[in-house]
């Protein structure tokens, strides 16, 4: 990084929002399923999950490997079913259950200090309703976002990267970038980003590096 003032971007879905491995257990409850129905794992048990390994080395999208996922959910349920209504059924949950509280505590520490704070994601739009999205108050600490469900440039597509720099107002070079997807963080390191990975098994490690880098102090009172 630059003496430049720096800049903290987050991929949404994993370093910000729970994981839907996260969510499968209460989804399962609220929908009255019987335990075990969503048995995906993904990087809680990769072992188990051969299609999720594949999402991690780059041979398989996010996208598609969900669409598998929601398409087994509507067999479960009975009813044709695809990404959106999946992910609709596992998100119906309250803000404060789905958002890390240490991300946020981590994008306010870092407006407080004055620097930029930008979402780079390529599925918000995709497996989210409009909706849905204008709700969340997480929101509110962001000063850009770029989702690649709208533009139509997905991570790891160096122009996107790009695009939440210039929207942020810094150079590449400045950006400390979060995110759960190797392939990601790939992108982010080739057009001069400060990659950060976010193993979402225990997030506070990814985030207490990158108040390191921005100089920001530790986290107190969120975990």
């Amino acid at each position: 990084m630059s003496a430049a003032r720096p800049a903290l971007v987050f991929d949404f879905g994993g370093p910000v929002l729970l994981t839907p491995f996260e969510l499968t257990g209460r989804t399962e409850q609220r929908l009255g399923l019987p335990d075990g129905s969503l048995p995906w794992r993904g990087p809680f048990d990769p072992d188990s999950d051969a299609e999720w390994r594949d999402v991690q080395r780059g041979a398989l999208g996010e996208r598609d490997y969900w669409a598998r996922r929601g398409a087994e959910f509507g067999a479960v349920v009975g009813r044709p079913a695809g990404t959106r209504e999946l992910i609709a059924a596992m998100y119906a949950e309250t803000e404060d259950i789905l958002v890390r509280a240490s991300a946020t505590a981590l994008m306010r520490d870092a407006r407080d200090a004055g620097l930029p704070v930008g979402i780079l994601t390529n599925d918000l739009g995709a497996f989210h309703s409009q909706e849905w999205v204008d709700a969340l108050r997480v929101l509110d600490l962001v000063d850009a976002i770029v989702d690649g469900s709208h533009v139509g440039i997905l991570k790891p597509d160096s122009q996107i990267y790009y695009m939440i720099a210039d929207q942020l107002q810094v150079e590449p070079a400045d950006v400390v970038f979060l995110d759960d997807q190797p392939v990601n963080l790939a992108g982010a390191t080739a057009v001069g980003m400060t990659a950060v990975y976010v193993d979402v098994t225990e997030p506070d490690e990814a985030f207490d590096r990158a108040r390191t880098l921005l100089g920001l102090p530790a986290a107190a009172g969120v975990r």
